[in-house]
């Protein structure tokens, strides 16, 4: 998460002023608003991983993932261990695996939504009639 923003000048009586939650939730979610940090939290949600296990999976050149890996981090949503020559991540909580199957409920009722109305949209007109009568 991002640190609190500090006042300047010399009227300034308390150094830090607090950030709305709202702000900080658009933070978040700017976080998760990249495909490869999706695919990773998705793959940590199963298992704690090495960063060679996760490449062939998030398929992306491997200084690419480990900056992802440094912006999850950062957002503290996952932490890393080092065993040997390997880095191991894993999630923070379990609240993140939890947050990507909400996320994949909405989408399956979103898509599923569309997918009648494309077929609505795909049937014959006459067909169409009877079906909003």
């Amino acid at each position: 998460m991002p640190e609190p923003r500090r006042s300047e000048g010399p009227e300034a009586k308390d150094p830090v002023v607090a950030i709305p939650l709202y702000q900080l939730k658009a933070e978040f979610f700017k976080t998760l608003g990249h495909p490869a940090r999706i695919r990773v939290l998705e793959l940590l949600s199963e298992k704690e991983r090495s960063v060679g296990e996760m490449l062939p999976e998030v398929g992306i050149e491997p200084a690419h993932l480990s900056q992802q890996l440094a912006v999850l981090r950062r957002a503290g949503l996952v932490t890393s261990r080092k065993q040997g020559s390997s880095v191991y991540y894993a999630l923070t909580s379990p609240q993140v695996a939890e947050l990507l199957a909400v996320a994949r409920a909405i989408l399956s009722g979103v898509l599923s939504g569309q997918a009648e109305l494309l077929a609505d949209l795909q049937s014959p007109p006459r067909a169409r009639r009877s079906r909003n009568s």
